[in-house]
C-alpha cells in the first residue's frame, strides 16, 4: 500500500488494493480522485477517498476536498500513524441528487505497537457542483 520515499512523502504500490476498502486497485479507485482525473459522485465516495488520502499521505487532496469555511491553512500528517482499515457504519443522503450528506465510519490505525479506532460522523456538502468535507457532526 503506502511507502515513504526519501523525502518522507507517501507513495502507493501501483498494483496494490486501494486503502478505501472497495477492493479495487488504487489507480482505478481513489487514485483517480487524488490525481484530479475524476470527482467523487457521492458523499460516501468522497469520505472513502479522503480516508485513502490519509492512508497514502496526500494532504493536498485532503485540503482540496475540504470546504473553504472550515478548511485549515495547512494539514501536517503524522508519518508514524498507519491507517489499516475502514468500515462505513451508516450514510444519510449524500447521493447523486443530494446537496448534503453524512457518513459515519470507523477508521482503524496503528501507531508504533499500539492500535486504535477513530469513529466519526462526517458532514459533507456540495460546493460548486462537487462534494466537499464540511465538518464533524457533533451530537
Amino acid at each position: 500500500m503506502a511507502r515513504q520515499d526519501s523525502r518522507g512523502s507517501a507513495r502507493v504500490d501501483p498494483i496494490g488494493a486501494c486503502p478505501c476498502g472497495r477492493g479495487l486497485p488504487y489507480p482505478d479507485c481513489c487514485g483517480r480522485l487524488h490525481s484530479g482525473a475524476a470527482q467523487a459522485p457521492t458523499a460516501e465516495a468522497l469520505m472513502r477517498s479522503r480516508y485513502a488520502a490519509f492512508a497514502v499521505g496526500d494532504s493536498d487532496y485532503l485540503l482540496r476536498t475540504w470546504h473553504t469555511s472550515t478548511r485549515p491553512a495547512r494539514l501536517p500528517l503524522d508519518p508514524g500513524q498507519r491507517w489499516t482499515g475502514l468500515e462505513v457504519v451508516a450514510t444519510e443522503q449524500g447521493g447523486l441528487f443530494d446537496s448534503t450528506g453524512t457518513v459515519e465510519f470507523r477508521a482503524h490505525y496503528r501507531e508504533g505497537t499500539q492500535t486504535g479506532t477513530m469513529t466519526e460522523r462526517s458532514r459533507f456538502v456540495r460546493a460548486d457542483g462537487r462534494w466537499v468535507y464540511l465538518d464533524v457532526d457533533q451530537p
